[in-house]
């Protein structure tokens, strides 16, 4: 199946239409990412209130992406015959319980559950709308598509992070959760409203898709996600108690921190898409390794806080400037089954997110005598891990295309 429409030409009714829609995807993917990425902000709160300690309160990150993990394969195979629209509505409507339960958990227990709960839309919403993204746009945009879904992840972190950091704080961390539930509502109604019906495009044959899971691209394009992206929450995580420990910025000023962050991960999330468009493997190796060099200066940097708030930034936009290009890899590998492929990328995501919050804490938990500077250096060895499966992934089909051209050639 083509992922993108196959006219070359732009009718303008139709690329309205489009924009619509991916604005509508735009919307639900800043309401997911709100939820997945505002507990960062939270921890001391949540932690104090729940009397927990801050790694303890750090599982919920953990919780939230293992139930990503868990939540993807499932529920890809519970929607595979639904029109792509309502499996995104029934997606939102789980999103939308998961919430309130967080809004009103009485205990720690129970938020971790809710918090599980809420996840398990993530992984298929993302995967099914990366699908859908690519579908609606001409031929050669699919990446960009995909980047400008994934915008309305950024944002989150330039908008709905940093005030719903505020919001706990003033009015208490479950406020937060009862906001965010709103959002979700909204987000729903937009995809009901926006996103066209595609009655058209088939529905994923799941004995086709687990099939193209045995093609060691496909595997080492999720291995590279899980690494690859697994060092930035091995720090983001942590990201409060180090700018408040080590970079003396105060509680109120690290929302302000956070939106600095959310702004360079919409110019990374951008700049990723049209590098994916144009040289997808050597821009995403170049990334890595920027990405990878500004954690290990973290270390060092997060001493200062004009120098801390400055090394966030160009954080932000490298961390994200991997997303499109991980994404588009997965897309790109499964060729005619992308569906399931997708939603575990967006799996791997979060098991990654899970494996650097365990790492990060775990970091915290030994001390080293490092203390939080020792996070940002297991951040960057993790990152760097996704580099060498990036090399050899490139190295693999590098390989290929010469035994194939020599066959040719033959």
């Amino acid at each position: 199946m083509n992922l993108s429409t196959p006219s070359e030409g732009a009718d303008p009714a139709a690329a309205g239409s489009s924009r619509l829609a991916l604005l509508a995807l735009s919307v639900a993917a800043f309401a997911i990412g709100t939820t997945e990425f505002v507990i960062m902000g939270l921890l001391p709160e949540v932690a104090s209130d729940l009397h927990v300690s801050i790694p303890s309160a750090g599982l919920l990150v953990s919780g939230y992406a293992l139930g990503v993990a868990a939540g993807a394969p499932l529920l890809a195979a519970l929607t595979a015959r639904m029109e792509r629209r309502n499996a995104l509505l029934l997606l939102l409507g789980l999103f939308i319980l998961g919430n309130a339960l967080c809004a009103i958990a009485p205990n720690y227990g129970v938020l971790m559950v809710a918090r599980v709960v809420a996840a398990f839309c993530h992984g298929s919403f993302f995967g099914i709308g990366a699908v859908v993204a690519s579908h609606i746009v001409p031929r050669g945009q699919a990446a960009r598509a995909i980047a400008l879904m994934f915008t309305g992840l950024t944002l989150a972190n330039v908008l709905g992070v940093p005030f719903g950091t505020f919001l706990g704080q003033w009015a208490g961390w479950r406020s937060t959760f009862g906001a965010v539930t709103l959002l979700g509502v909204v987000a729903a109604f937009a995809v009901w409203r926006l996103v066209p019906a595609l009655p058209g495009m088939p529905s994923p044959d799941m004995r086709r898709e687990i099939v193209v899971l045995r093609q060691p691209q496909v595997l080492l394009a999720l291995a590279m996600t899980v690494l690859g992206f697994g060092g930035v929450f091995t720090v983001f995580t942590y990201i409060a108690p180090i700018l408040q420990q080590e970079s003396h910025v105060s509680v109120g000023a690290t929302g302000w921190v956070l939106i600095l962050f959310g702004v360079g991960t919409t110019i990374g999330n951008m700049l990723g898409g049209r590098l994916a468009d144009w040289r997808l493997m050597p821009s995403l190796a170049g990334v890595l390794v920027v990405l990878s060099l500004v954690m290990l200066a973290f270390a060092w940097t997060m001493h200062s806080t004009t120098a801390a708030i400055a090394t966030v930034f160009v954080w932000g936009v490298f961390a994200f400037a991997t997303v499109p290009p991980l994404q588009m890899r997965v897309v790109q590998q499964a060729g005619d089954g992308p569906h399931l492929a997708s939603t575990l990328n967006i799996a791997a995501f979060n098991l990654g997110n899970a494996i650097g919050a365990f790492i990060g804490g775990s970091m915290i938990d030994l001390g080293l005598g490092l203390g939080l500077p020792s996070v940002s250096i297991a951040g960057a060895v993790v990152t760097l891990l996704g580099l060498l499966v990036t090399l050899l992934s490139m190295a693999l089909e590098r390989r290929r295309t010469m035994v194939t051209s020599c066959a040719v050639g033959a």
